[in-house]
């Protein structure tokens, strides 16, 4: 008697695969590693796309399966990402990390954490100067001295063709 998906136990699932076949413990379908790490089946399957997971297979019901490692293997993703890193900078790391087995990956993480250093001071400065003309136009706008920009601004605005007297 052939054992069907709804057989197996709860952590078994019939996996198809190339090749027939195989019954396998511990695998999740997208949905569960979903639910389990918090990311929608979208950006799931995005990494997947940019080889960051890897399935198992198909269960007869064409769900995708994966293994327990898929869970950690997010939880890397998202930590990096909470660095700062970009996906485009993660997966030069899971490039490494593959192909390069023997090879330390910690150079190249230094570097990457280096660029996002970079990328966030520049964005401080950026915020910083915006600040900067916010607290200018507020001022322009009570009636203190401002700068030339913040007091054209304000001036310009004052000039409302739409609120003027006819």
């Amino acid at each position: 008697m052939a054992m069907t998906e709804q057989d197996a136990s709860p952590g078994e699932q019939r996996i198809r695969m190339k090749g027939g076949n195989m019954l396998r413990s511990n695998v999740i379908t997208i949905g569960q590693l979903s639910r389990r790490t918090g990311l929608p089946i979208k950006v799931l399957r995005h990494y997947e796309d940019l080889g960051f997971l890897y399935t198992l297979g198909r269960s007869e019901s064409n769900y995708r399966l994966f293994g327990e490692e898929a869970v950690w293997c997010v939880q890397v993703i998202q930590g990096l990402r909470s660095l700062g890193l970009t996906l485009k900078e993660i997966q030069a790391l899971v490039t490494c990390y593959l192909e390069r087995p023997g090879e330390p990956s910690g150079v190249l993480l230094e570097a990457q954490l280096a660029q996002a250093v970079a990328r966030v001071e520049a964005r401080i400065t950026a915020l910083q100067a915006l600040r900067q003309r916010i607290l200018e136009f507020q001022a322009a706008c009570a009636g203190a001295p401002a700068q030339p920009a913040a007091y054209a601004l304000a001036q310009l605005l004052a000039r409302d063709p739409s609120r003027s007297a006819v």
